[in-house]
């Protein structure tokens, strides 16, 4: 059995918002994949905020065993829009809601699906380096911005990429989807 949770902040405020790019992909997964194998993953659907994303995650990890079929998706404004990168067991990076899963599980060993949020340094491509804004205002007034029509129809294939990223995992393994995707 898989764990899936994407993170970001419950609310009509807070919907198409970059912060809730995580939540927004695993949306798409469920309704793209999910419902067809339900005895694979189980949606995490969290009504807490970003900041205190353990308490969700931690309602269905009970061992550290589990952690191993925990898949955490969320927004990453060091990477271009446009971008994912699939990891495990590594720090958070600074992302308070990753921060808080890791300290309410003890533990960084469980997989990581980071969706690109920032504009490229290169407007003509999203493979560039990150255009991200600077101060601690101005990054929370962007992660908390909506998203632009343009960035929305990126989002999209995006959004289809993570979930056949997750459905690669569930068949294959992790490492053969970061292989694939990353």
């Amino acid at each position: 059995m898989f764990y899936i949770i994407g993170l970001g902040n419950p609310g009509e405020e807070y919907k198409n918002s970059r912060h809730n790019a995580g939540r927004m992909a695993v949306e798409l997964f469920s309704r793209l994949f999910a419902k067809e194998q339900p005895k694979k993953a189980t949606i995490i659907e969290s009504s807490e905020f970003m900041n205190h994303s353990g308490r969700a995650v931690a309602k269905y990890i009970k061992s550290k065993k589990m952690t191993q079929s925990l898949i955490v998706i969320y927004d990453d404004i060091d990477l271009t829009l446009g971008t994912i990168k699939i990891s495990y067991n590594k720090n958070s990076g600074g992302h308070r809601g990753l921060e808080s899963v890791i300290k309410t599980l003890k533990t960084k060993e469980f997989t990581r699906i980071r969706i690109g949020t920032s504009p490229s340094a290169s407007a003509e491509t999203s493979a560039g380096k990150a255009k991200k804004p600077q101060g601690e205002k101005k990054v929370l007034d962007f992660i908390l911005g909506k998203f632009k029509p343009s960035e929305q129809f990126v989002l999209k294939k995006v959004f289809k990429t993570v979930s056949q990223a997750i459905q690669t995992m569930m068949e294959d393994g992790r490492e053969k989807a970061m292989n694939q995707f990353n």
